[in-house]
């Protein structure tokens, strides 16, 4: 009887779901708190189910699930839920990813800091971009491996273990007690990982925070036909019409757009591909200067799930650390990376600097030939060798648009790379897959990034080509129309408030091609101690978000994207896009971004009436 009211409850889902469920990356961020995040939106989810009420109104209403598509969203929680419903399991213990072989490595590695046992259990075959001798001495994870005949073949083991198997039903669950966690593998549409044993509650945390930093949930298409198979027993149909086509244009598009020519990498997500960034180069230092250490070199308080992922890279390799870049403010790029430079090289180690141009979120931009001279400078090591150059990993999602790697530009002399995540200007908000391109000097790099990106098995879906196929081709035109929008208002604010500090390019940078339609405002305060006075910008802030949003409901967002096709968006860096950073390092201050399709008057008027509040 459950079952068949959850079977046609999640039917009249499908049917009644609002729309922004499968088109946006964000969805109703007016109904959102992080700290009850996909727990608060099953809770109301429930309350709907036992009244059986699927209306579209009704649906709308939910809290969204999360913050970013990238993490989970509606449909992936209703697919897991719908999962754990049928096998009266708690929901939180379902989780789905687009990729088939990152559920394994997230388990691998918890099991590797907690110094724990392994062994991966399979009946036909593993996923077949899982290369077990490159996940043990690339990232490594330690485990056994075991092909079974039978079910009933796995028997007790002394840590944990891990059964696989290809699935053609969503909700298969095995009875077997001795199975820690299975992974049901769907082909094209990802896998959903089952953690079973109340004991292993423990892991669900830190194997979402995998899928939060290294990789994305089943898409939202995705999960569309896995509950279609789930309540239809419809078989999984992968429309993969047009891919090749759609794939061919899109690494055209990327070609012309950053002026390089050799193949672009696209990825689920922006960290999607820099993970396969940071672990090919792992891989390369590895293959070509084994046993020399690894500094990954990175701004402090630049983008937290980079400064996280950097961090978490680090965590799981003793030959791999941090450094911090310090780049905003007092801080200039290119003296902090000429002097780590010179100390890395002193060391005899591998230095691999990753860095946004311009800066998160400050929106400073280097003076580029003084960064060209200092990453092309000869360096020694203590014993007067030639220490080995770095690898300048560049972060473009500000200025997508800009040439930085093309014969003939700034940083086509020196060996750099750069990449773009997708949710922003490139799908314009449709889907969050991201991209790599890098210069002549660092083919051989990009083949290693190839490598990891399909071990890790995450590049782009054939839904996201497609998106991309279709918005890349217009996105350098909506960046120049939103640059447009933000220079007026930023112009605007600083007529109206001119005590207010206004982090933004120059008018120099602009004409060189350096246009973004983010800025960050450090508002004015008051107070008799510093302490006082920094509560006093804090509440400023939310003041400020909160009328915008009030004001234009239909336009403002609290939310950290950039981009997007119409409206604006708001958010405090110190408590959105830098959530993992160091306290010291972060950044209480406004950051906004406009689009090219926005009521700009309506959004001064607004503007003015904060100020003439305070």
């Amino acid at each position: 009887m459950t079952e068949n009211k959850t079977v046609n409850y999640l039917k009249d889902v499908l049917e009644n779901m609002p729309q922004d469920w499968l088109n946006l990356t964000t969805h109703r961020l007016d109904i959102y708190n992080e700290g009850l995040a996909k727990t608060e939106f099953l809770e109301h989810f429930e309350k709907l189910f036992e009244n059986n009420n699927a209306s579209n109104n009704a649906l709308n209403q939910l809290p969204t699930a999360y913050d970013y598509i990238r993490l989970g969203h509606p449909l992936s929680c209703v697919l897991e839920w719908g999962i754990a419903k049928l096998n009266q399991i708690p929901a939180d213990n379902v989780i789905s990813f687009d990729s088939n072989t990152v559920p394994i490595l997230a388990i691998l590695r918890k099991n590797l800091l907690a110094n724990k046992k392994t062994q991966i259990v399979y009946l036909n075959t593993l996923p077949s971009a899982f290369n077990p001798e490159v996940v043990k001495t690339v990232y490594g994870y330690n485990f056994e491996l075991k092909q079974i005949e039978n079910i009933n073949d796995i028997s007790a083991y002394n840590g944990s273990t891990i059964f696989i198997s290809k699935q053609n039903e969503i909700a298969a669950i095995e009875s077997n007690p001795n199975i820690d966690f299975q992974i049901n593998l769907h082909g094209q549409l990802g896998s959903v990982l089952i953690v079973k044993k109340e004991e292993n509650a423990q892991y669900i945390s830190e194997i979402q925070h995998v899928r939060r930093r290294e990789t994305v949930a089943m898409t939202p298409s995705n999960c569309v036909t896995a509950l279609a198979n789930l309540t239809n027993n419809n078989s999984i149909v992968h429309n993969i019409e047009d891919f090749e086509e759609d794939k061919a244009a899109v690494l055209n598009s990327i070609k012309k757009i950053t002026g390089t020519v050799s193949e672009p990498l696209v990825a689920t997500s922006g960290l999607s591909i820099q993970y396969a960034i940071m672990m090919g180069l792992v891989a390369d230092a590895m293959e070509n200067h084994p046993g020399k250490a690894i500094k990954f070199i990175v701004p402090p308080n630049c983008y937290g799930g980079t400064n996280d992922q950097a961090r978490r890279v680090a965590a799981c390799l003793n030959h791999v650390e941090v450094v911090d870049l310090p780049v905003d403010g007092e801080n200039d790029m290119v003296s902090s990376i000429d002097s780590i430079l010179a100390d890395i090289a002193e060391k005899d180690a591998i230095p691999y600097i990753i860095a946004e141009i311009p800066t998160n979120p400050r929106v400073e931009v280097p003076n580029l030939q003084d960064l060209k001279e200092v990453l092309s400078k000869k360096r020694f090591t203590e014993d007067g060798k030639t220490a080995i150059d770095s690898v300048f990993i560049l972060d473009q999602t500000f200025c997508p648009n800009y040439h930085f790697l093309g014969d003939g530009e700034i940083l086509s002399t020196v060996r750099a790379i750069s990449y773009a995540s997708g949710s922003k200007f490139p799908s314009g908000g449709k889907c969050t897959a991201g991209y790599v391109v890098g210069n002549s000097k660092t083919d051989a790099l990009i083949q290693k990034i190839k490598t990891h990106l399909h071990l890790c098995d995450n590049e782009a879906t054939a839904q996201q080509y497609k998106i991309l196929a279709a918005q890349l081709p217009s996105m350098n035109q909506r960046i120049i129309d939103a640059y447009k929008n933000t220079r007026e208002f930023v112009n605007y604010i600083q007529e109206v408030l001119p005590d207010a500090k206004v982090n933004f390019v120059s008018e120099e940078l602009a004409s060189q091609g350096f246009t973004p339609s983010v800025f960050s405002l450090d508002l004015p305060t008051k107070g008799n101690t510093a302490e006082e006075k920094e509560a006093h910008k804090r509440a400023l802030n939310l003041k400020l978000i909160n009328l915008m949003i009030s004001k234009i409901p239909n336009e403002c967002k609290f939310c950290v994207s950039y981009g997007q096709l119409k409206g604006s968006y708001w958010t405090i860096p110190a408590t959105s896009t830098q959530g993992t950073t160091k306290e010291g390092d972060k950044d209480y201050i406004v950051r906004a971004s406009l689009s090219p399709n926005m009521d700009l008057e309506l959004h001064k008027k607004v503007f003015l009436e904060f100020v003439e509040s305070i």
